[in-house]
């Protein structure tokens, strides 16, 4: 672990973990969606099931971003420091 403040390199390094891993987390949510058949995206306008489908691309996204942060916190140290 590096002490004091995060280079650059490692906070571009952070961002990009984190916009790759959003994106990963969504499409799951997705896919579990579609599995489940919760379609976010159904004609149908905003039924139960396409709330709780967009509900589960959000959890994912979500999940996804904290995921990457957790790695480059236990990798190099908090990014607020």
């Amino acid at each position: 672990m590096s002490q004091g403040r995060p280079s650059t390199r490692q906070l571009m390094l952070l961002g990009l973990a984190q916009a790759v891993l959003f994106i990963v987390g969504a499409l799951l949510g997705r896919w579990l969606g579609l599995a489940l058949g919760l379609d976010a995206f159904s004609p149908g306008g905003y039924s139960n099931s396409a709330v709780f489908g967009i509900l589960l691309i959000g959890l994912g996204g979500g999940a996804g971003a904290q995921l990457a942060r957790a790695w480059f916190t236990r990798k190099y140290g908090s990014p607020r420091s």
